[in-house]
């Protein structure tokens, strides 16, 4: 008989152009080996130079989604993306907070070109409802810097925002620093102590959807049975590789590549 395997769903903003949001969710998803689902948040008009528009959902869609997926089919694992507004955050801080399953939080807030993700009040509402339900929020420096309130621009910094924003009650805070020159750290804080994760540097133009391709490998992971440490750790070779095999898409930047595993003949669990 055939099983299902690990459920994995995500609360995110569509991506038109295919490379990030929803889209960099449900690849990254099947390149791993779990099974997506989506609860859309927002629609964008989106390309690979810049974000032309953003509609966000109404928050009976949005719960609605929410009650249809977990109320049948449920999921291991459960990961955040674009939530525009705090009227989505509150809709869907109020289900999460029901739900025992762990919780990868990406706090988008602009796009790869710089465009504006978020309206006025949002960002106070991620801190206060969703930062509080997170096992792990996975800011990259810019997201860090407006959670935390202060600049970043060495590691010692990164690791000041990753004490500020783990007393905003996350589990774990992984602040990536992938936009500080050399070769890149993460940091990974648990509110005692930090593992550090130094990778090399890929030099590609082509890099739109990393951020939303990471958590959401994170939280496949997490429901293929992983700790958080161990799931990082795949999950940012898993975005190595999409990074180095980012190919050109329009006039600007391209997308990392999702099915890099799947072109290399790589099992998803190796």
């Amino acid at each position: 008989m055939v099983t299902a395997p690990p459920r994995v769903l995500a609360i995110a903003g569509s991506d038109s152009g295919g490379g990030a949001g929803i889209q960099a969710d449900l690849k990254t998803m099947l390149a791993l080996g779990v099974h997506g689902m989506t609860v859309v948040c927002a629609v964008t008009a989106q390309n690979s130079v810049g974000v032309q528009g953003y509609w966000e959902l109404p928050c009976e869609a949005i719960r609605a989604q929410l009650d249809s997926v977990l109320g049948d089919i449920g999921a291991q694992a459960i990961k955040t993306g674009m939530l525009a507004s705090p009227e989505i955050v509150a809709t869907v801080c109020d289900v999460l907070s029901e739900v025992a399953a762990p919780v990868v939080v990406d706090p988008v807030a602009v796009s790869k070109h710089g465009d504006s993700l978020l309206s006025a009040g949002t960002l106070d509402a991620v801190r206060e409802r969703l930062l509080p339900l997170a096992t792990v929020v996975t800011p990259n420096l810019l997201e860090a810097e407006l959670l935390a309130g202060l600049k970043i621009t060495n590691e010692t910094q990164m690791m000041t925002a990753a004490r500020a924003i783990s007393s905003m009650g996350p589990q774990w805070v992984l602040v990536k620093g992938g936009h500080l020159p050399g070769n890149p750290v993460d940091l990974l804080f648990d509110g005692r102590q930090a593992i550090r994760f130094p990778g090399r540097r890929v030099v590609s133009l082509h890099t739109h959807g990393t951020g939303c391709t990471l958590a959401s490998a994170i939280a496949s992971r997490l429901a293929m049975g992983d700790d958080v440490a161990s799931a990082v750790k795949a999950a940012k070779e898993f975005v190595t590789g999409a990074i180095a095999g980012g190919y050109p898409l329009g006039a600007g930047i391209g997308p990392v590549d999702h099915g890099w595993l799947l072109r290399a003949g790589v099992g998803a669990a190796d």
